[in-house]
C-alpha cells in the first residue's frame, strides 16, 4: 500500500487528485464541526499546499436505484452533496465549486462532485464506472475509511485505472487501529512488546450484537475484560433465561453461542443494574457504571463502540456519560467509533488539540471489521498495482 503522506510537491503540482471521502452526514448533523469534514481537512490541504489540484467524491443515503448514465442523470436532492459545497468553502477560506457529472466545470482547485450513489454501478463496484472515474483525474487517493469495508466502484474498481494511495486520514485510521488490532499499516503483525498493553478493556454497546461478534472472538484471548451494555447486554441477559420485558434485541443472535461463550469466559462483565422504563432496559444502572469504571480506570488499552443506552433521551444517557467520564479521566491509549459513540465525545475533543491518548474513528461498521480482522475491500484495492489503461 502507499501513502500520500511519502508523496512531494513535485509528485502532486499541477496533479488533479481525485478523494474518496466520506459525507454520508444527516441533515441534523450537517455543520462544519462535523467529525467526519474536519477529519479529511488536512488531506485537502495538504494537496493544496503541494499544489494539486481537489476532486472531492462521496456518497450520501440511500437514494435507491437510478437507472442512469454519467451523463444523463436524474438527481435526488434529497441526497444531494450541495450544502457541503458552503461548509468546504468556509473551513477552507476559498472557492469550492459544486459539480453534477457530466457538466461542464470551471477551472477551479476545488471541485466537490455531486452524489456517488446517483451513478449506475457505484454499489455494484462497477469496472466501467471505475474506469470513467479514474479518467477525471491523475492520482486517487481514498481518505474514507468508514466506507472501506465496502466494495463500491469510487473505493475498490477505481484502483485499477489509476496510480492510487492511502489519504492522511486513513494512514491515522490504519496506524490507530493498528495499534489495537496488532498489526502496523502494511499488515505486520506486532510483537507482544508493540501489541496494546494491559490491562486491555473493550467496551460494547449498541443494538446489534451480530455486527460486534466477531470483535469479541477476536479479541477473546487479546482482551482482559469485555464490558457490555445496550442491546448487546439485553441479548445476553436473555440467553441466560433473565427477563427483557419489552426490551429492543437483536432477532439474529446466536443465543446458544451466547450462553456457551459467557460458560467459557469469565472476563465477559454484564451491568449489574440498569434503568427501566415501560418494560424496557434502556441504559446499565449506576451499580454498574460504577463497576466499569473501576475497570477502566486501570486499563491500559481501551476499545469502545455502542452506547450504553438511549442516549437520544438525556435520562438514558448517564451510563454512556459516565463512561466518556472516565475515559476522558483515563491514561489507556483508547479507540472509539461509531457514530454515536463517537458523538458523545463532541465538545469534549479537538481533532487535532484533543487528548492525544484517544482517537476518534470516523468508521462505524468499518471499524467493527478491521478490528475483527476482515479484510477491507478498500484497503485490500490500494495494495494492487496500479495502472492507467
Amino acid at each position: 500500500m502507499k501513502f500520500l503522506s511519502q508523496l512531494k510537491q513535485n509528485d502532486l503540482k499541477g496533479k488533479v487528485c481525485l478523494v474518496r471521502i466520506d459525507l454520508n452526514i444527516k441533515d441534523t448533523e450537517l455543520n462544519e464541526n462535523n467529525l467526519r469534514v474536519q477529519a479529511v481537512l488536512p488531506t485537502i490541504k495538504f494537496l493544496l499546499k503541494n499544489g494539486a489540484k481537489v476532486v472531492l467524491f462521496s456518497h450520501r443515503g440511500r437514494p435507491g436505484k437510478v437507472k442512469s448514465k454519467m451523463e444523463n442523470v436524474k438527481w435526488n436532492q434529497e441526497f444531494t452533496l450541495k450544502p457541503f459545497a458552503k461548509i468546504f468553502e468556509k473551513l477552507l477560506g476559498q472557492p469550492v465549486e459544486f459539480a453534477n457529472f457530466g457538466a461542464t466545470v470551471k477551472d477551479s482547485d476545488i471541485i466537490l462532485a455531486e452524489n456517488l450513489r446517483f451513478l449506475k454501478g457505484e454499489e455494484e463496484n462497477s469496472e466501467k464506472l471505475g474506469k470513467q472515474l479514474a479518467m477525471l483525474g491523475d492520482i486517487y487517493i481514498n481518505d474514507a475509511f468508514a466506507v472501506s469495508h465496502r466494495a463500491n466502484a469510487s473505493v475498490a474498481a477505481i484502483t485499477k485505472f489509476i496510480p492510487s494511495y492511502a489519504g492522511l486520514l486513513l494512514e491515522k485510521e490504519i496506524n490507530n487501529l493498528g495499534k489495537v488490532r496488532g498489526t502496523t499499516r502494511n499488515g505486520r503483525g506486532l510483537t507482544r512488546k508493540e501489541n496494546g498493553k494491559h490491562p486491555f478493556v473493550v467496551i460494547l454497546g449498541g443494538e446489534k450484537i451480530s455486527d460486534k461478534i466477531g470483535l469479541i472472538n477476536n479479541f477473546i484471548n487479546k482482551a482482559d475484560y469485555f464490558l457490555l451494555g445496550g442491546g448487546i447486554a439485553i441479548n445476553f441477559f436473555m440467553a441466560q433465561g433473565l427477563p427483557i420485558g419489552d426490551s429492543i434485541c437483536d432477532p439474529n443472535a446466536d443465543l446458544r453461542g451466547i450462553k456457551r461463550g459467557l460458560a467459557r469466559n469469565k472476563n465477559i462483565i454484564l451491568p449489574i443494574d440498569v434503568a427501566i422504563d415501560k418494560r424496557r432496559i434502556l441504559d446499565i444502572g449506576p451499580g454498574a457504571v460504577k463497576e466499569f469504571s473501576a475497570i477502566i480506570k486501570k486499563a491500559k488499552t481501551i476499545i469502545w463502540n455502542g452506547p450504553m443506552g438511549l442516549i437520544e433521551d438525556k435520562k438514558f444517557r448517564k451510563g454512556s456519560d459516565g463512561i466518556v467520564r472516565e475515559i476522558l479521566n483515563s491514561k489507556a491509549f483508547t479507540v472509539v467509533g461509531g457514530g454515536e459513540t463517537a458523538g458523545l465525545f463532541n465538545g469534549k475533543l479537538k481533532m487535532e488539540k484533543g487528548k492525544k491518548n484517544i482517537f476518534i474513528s470516523t468508521g462505524g461498521g468499518a471499524m467493527l471489521e478491521y478490528l475483527s480482522g476482515k479484510k477491507l475491500p478498500g484497503l485490500e484495492a490500494l495494495k494492487h498495482k496500479n495502472t492507467r489503461t
